[in-house]
């Protein structure tokens, strides 16, 4: 049974917070402000902070576009000068085409565009685009049965996604040899999900157990991040498994993870995640939090 799409990930008495790796099934008015990252380079073991941005409108009520920038900088290592820049303008279009408020679901589907040539190459801004299909679900667990109650807060969502190159190779000359080498850039699937556990939910829809601020807009979650390069090469799978927290208020939320690096080919060493994030449609729910047009 499909529903108009509702503010900022809501699905019966569900609520899906924005999550810090995965990105969430909703499709809202949002911003992200900022996300502070600080993990080590696999490559060069060299500490990196990325700094991103994302503000997110809603079209329609269940259609959405975003707009994403951030900003890399990296410490150097062994006499060389700190690297830093604008990574490529990320843009996605979002779809929530099932709201189900019986069974707490949302599913989505998306199109992201990573706009080749509009970031630094020195911090590793690739000069062509890519384009990603992506399918998004989000599903609450409050419909198991009244026998097990404690597990009805527990909800998981999850994002599946090809990346697809608009340049398959890239051919080079060595300046000093003239020798020619083909590199190549191969398809990458996107994947992820997030288990999470949401205090708000048990206090207000299973039992009040007596939590209190902060505590009773707490959500303790775990977040798992990969991506498998396939098809003209490529490496092994890469990603990171992000344990936190997220405090949900109002109009706003503060969310905290540790960054563990799947393998070596991931990072050296465990980094951190911090994000700040607004509601708008809560914040302005007259002007910038409406649909630009009143339709499903």
């Amino acid at each position: 049974i499909a529903a108009d799409a509702q503010a900022h990930g809501i699905a019966g008495n569900r609520f899906f917070p924005a999550t810090l790796a995965v990105d969430d099934p909703a499709v809202a008015d949002e911003l992200t402000a900022p996300q502070i990252q600080e993990f080590k380079d696999a490559d060069s073991g060299a500490w990196t902070r990325t700094t991103s941005a994302e503000y997110s409108k809603r079209v329609t009520r269940s259609f959405g576009v975003s707009f994403g920038e951030t900003y890399i900088q990296q410490a150097g290592r062994g006499g060389q000068k700190e690297i830093n820049g604008f990574d490529n303008v990320d843009v996605t279009a979002k779809y929530q085409f099932i709201t189900n408020d019986a069974h707490e679901l949302i599913v989505s589907a998306g199109l992201g565009w990573g706009i080749g040539g509009t970031g630094a190459e020195r911090v590793g801004a690739e000069r062509f685009s890519t384009l990603t299909p992506t399918l998004f679900f989000g599903k609450g667990f409050g419909d198991l049965p009244d026998s097990t109650p404690y597990l009805q807060p527990l909800a998981v969502t999850g994002s599946l996604g090809i990346g697809l190159p608009t340049q398959n190779y890239k051919n080079t000359v060595d300046a000093d040899t003239g020798a020619l080498s083909r590199e190549a850039h191969p398809d990458l699937l996107n994947y992820g999900f997030t288990l999470q556990y949401s205090l708000p939910y048990l206090q207000q829809h299973v039992r009040d157990v007596g939590l209190t601020a902060p505590f009773n807009r707490l959500v303790p979650l775990v977040e798992f991040n990969f991506q498998t390069p396939f098809a003209r090469g490529g490496s092994r799978t890469t990603g990171t498994i992000n344990p936190g927290l997220i405090w949900a208020g109002t109009e706003s939320q503060i969310g905290v993870e540790a960054v563990i690096p799947l393998n070596g080919d991931s990072g050296k060493g465990v980094g951190a995640v911090a994000q700040l994030h607004f509601y708008l449609d809560d914040i302005f729910p007259g002007s910038l939090g409406r649909p630009l047009l009143d339709v499903p």
